[in-house]
């Protein structure tokens, strides 16, 4: 098989991830599993077909007995124990990453996913950074001279990476011409170049996988990660991942998916808009009665939201497996103490809910909303790590319920929509510049936040929703609202909000509803690529691939 790299620029230190054994790893990973991941994707299609026909989702009939059976997943590792506080965020720059090692929290989510642009650059810096974080020695100095180190006077956050999704491609890196998959490269050269130092610091390689759609897609990933161990050889049941169940699809199949990565199952993670975004995608024209109203309005006390995050727990627990909250995005302004007080409030609030509901730890932005949150977990859990005796047998969650969307009172406003637009090409904007988080109005988005508040505005088009003015919403008042709403955007200097336009009119006022406005973006700065434009400052230049 032949391997391309196109990056044009070299990336500084790559020699030292892109090593000939790494390489062999991916091209393994590649030949064995992209044809499956291939029909996976195409499966996806089929299923979201038959839902536009039928307007429904209901709990396999053909896996009851996994639902009905009497199994657990593995007992979680030392590690991964107490994970009563985590913190996200991406994996480069190095600052970034020590800041998030050193937080306080009990884990990281080093990101290579939604709060990762994955430029060529940041793709493998991600992974030097955590190499070098494995091996104690992760460190930056700044151009202003400010040194950040590793701390020694208390625990390290334990890392638990996130590579991307089964849908994304990696086109800086191919194999016979053929584009290879965005997860095998993040999860393989992560893999290989860390997972017997973490052993032997007492951790191991654990992950965040998400995104998936099916139980397939997880035994899928089952059988990479036992290819993967005896590859290294390393004991099967080393690796341990966490499922993001931020699927409408995967809501129905919470039992399946732990199962079938049973041996390395670790829990499961309630979001919000990644999992509203996939609601709506899946149900985009299906109806008034899976219409929401502004994405703001629609809180984790929505009923369909409730059943959601209530049934996520009875599962885990039932199972053995963590039941971990979902991100809380507001962040703290240092400069503005009343902004501060008014984001730990909310924080504190949505912690308590979690908590009190039987999950076992929650995420933070921020390192100063890690005590916020750890506080909330210990004065419910006490001197236990989790709650996993918490069996909550009382639950029981009917597929209308997970599907009463109707459920979440609240309207659609012009000011729902101003927000979605501004946030949308705002992020999309910065995501091309090379930088997939960003703080926008006090909240520390990632591309979940672009991704539902676009598909919004593309479901209250095709739907002529009715704001609460009376006013239906059409594509030509949405075009109006984008000229004057783009007038208004802060212009900083690198990000790109004329690209940024151009990608949010073609993934929101399009007729057919792109999967991901990732996708068309990461074509964008292909394409640019193509032409020897550099990315972003910092970024290399890249050829296509």
């Amino acid at each position: 098989m032949a391997l391309t790299i196109s990056a044009r620029r070299p990336v500084d230190r790559a020699e030292e991830i892109l090593t000939p054994e790494a390489l062999a790893f991916i091209e393994q990973l590649h030949q064995r599993f992209a044809a499956t991941r291939a029909d996976l994707l195409k499966a996806r299609a089929v299923k979201r077909d038959e839902v536009a026909r039928t307007g429904r989702l209901d709990f396999l009939p053909e896996t009851r007995d996994i639902r009905e059976g009497d199994w657990t997943v593995a007992p979680a590792p030392t590690a991964l124990q107490d994970r009563r506080v985590e913190m996200t965020g991406p994996a480069a720059p190095a600052k970034m990453a020590i800041n998030a090692l050193n937080s306080g929290a009990k884990v990281w989510l080093a990101d290579l996913e939604d709060a990762s642009t994955p430029t060529w650059s940041n793709v493998v810096e991600s992974i030097l950074n955590l190499r070098d974080a494995a091996a104690g020695t992760l460190a930056y100095t700044s151009p202003e001279g400010k040194e950040y180190t590793l701390r020694t006077d208390a625990p390290l956050a334990v890392v638990v990476a996130r590579p991307r999704g089964w849908h994304m491609a990696e086109r800086h890196l191919l194999i016979d011409g053929e584009h290879t998959v965005g997860a095998l490269v993040d999860f393989g050269l992560h893999f290989f170049h860390t997972a017997r130092q973490l052993l032997k610091n007492g951790h191991g390689p654990y992950y965040y996988l998400p995104k998936m759609e099916s139980h397939l897609e997880a035994r899928l990933w089952n059988e990479v990660f036992v290819f993967a161990q005896d590859y290294l050889g390393i004991p099967q049941g080393t690796i341990r991942a966490t499922v993001l169940i931020e699927t409408i699809p995967a809501a129905f199949e919470m039992d399946e998916i732990l199962y079938e990565l049973r041996d390395h199952a670790s829990g499961l993670n309630a979001g919000r808009w990644d999992y509203l975004f996939s609601i709506i995608k899946y149900f985009r024209d299906a109806g008034s009665r899976f219409v929401l109203p502004d994405r703001a309005t629609v809180a984790m006390t929505a009923p369909f939201m409730r059943a959601y995050t209530e049934l996520l727990v009875k599962t885990c627990h039932h199972r053995g497996a963590f039941a971990m909250g979902g991100m809380a995005a507001v962040i703290p302004n240092r400069r503005e103490p009343e902004v501060t007080a008014q984001a730990f409030e909310k924080v504190r609030a949505d912690k308590t809910r979690e908590a009190n509901d039987g999950f076992d730890g929650s995420w933070v932005a921020h390192p100063d909303l890690v005590p916020v949150c750890r506080d909330v977990f210990d004065a419910v859990l006490g001197e236990r790590p989790n709650q996993l005796d918490r069996q909550r047998p009382e639950v029981s969650v009917t597929a209308d319920q997970l599907l009463d969307v109707a459920s979440a009172r609240g309207t659609v406003t012009e000011a729902g929509m101003r927000l979605n637009l501004y946030v949308a090409v705002a992020y999309t904007a910065v995501w091309i510049s090379g930088n997939g988080a960003v703080a926008i109005h006090n909240l520390m988005e990632d591309a979940a936040t672009a991704e539902i508040s676009r598909s919004q505005l593309w479901q209250w088009i095709f739907a002529r929703a009715i704001t609460d003015h009376g006013d239906v919403i059409t594509r030509e008042w949405v075009e109006d609202m984008l000229d004057e709403e783009f007038a208004k955007l802060e212009r900083f200097e690198g990000d790109r909000f004329a690209d940024a336009r151009d990608i949010f009119e073609e993934v929101t006022l399009s007729s057919e509803f792109p999967a991901f406005l990732t996708l068309p973006a990461y074509d964008r700065f292909l394409h640019e690529a193509r032409d020897g434009a550099d990315v972003a400052s910092g970024d290399p230049a890249l050829v296509p691939a």
